[in-house]
């Protein structure tokens, strides 16, 4: 037996609408239902809901989410394409995190010198 869509939500950090909008693009797969017919997620949901959000926290756009989410329903002779777009997105992000750094540095020699200038 699973958990409510209200606690899936609360455990996930998705709110219901964003739960029911993955289901309906088929980021996740059709929820089972209990027998009131209401979704019942499971702790292998939960885990897909998690990678989901990293990949969605790091800029992995929706479309490239569902294609990902195809392959795995696929099995597993998809394991190397999934890979592949895995290492596009992780490059895709380490070229972020070097510009925030750079972008970071600069805000840090700003801030350094206005507090020169105020210590005066």
């Amino acid at each position: 037996m699973g958990i409510t869509i209200q606690e899936a939500s609360r455990k996930s950090g998705l709110s219901a609408h964003t739960l029911r909008y993955y289901e309906r693009i088929g980021l996740i797969h059709q929820v089972d239902r209990d027998p009131s017919g209401h979704r019942a997620y499971t702790a292998p949901d939960l885990d897909w809901l998690e990678f989901l959000t990293k990949l969605r926290a790091t800029g992995m756009p929706i479309a490239d989410m569902c294609r990902y989410a195809e392959l795995r329903r696929q099995g597993p002779e998809t394991f190397a394409e999934r890979r592949r777009m895995l290492e596009i997105h992780r490059d895709r992000v380490r070229t972020q995190i070097a510009q925030l750094t750079e972008d970071l540095g600069v805000l840090d020699y700003k801030i350094d010198f206005y507090n020169a200038l105020e210590g005066q």
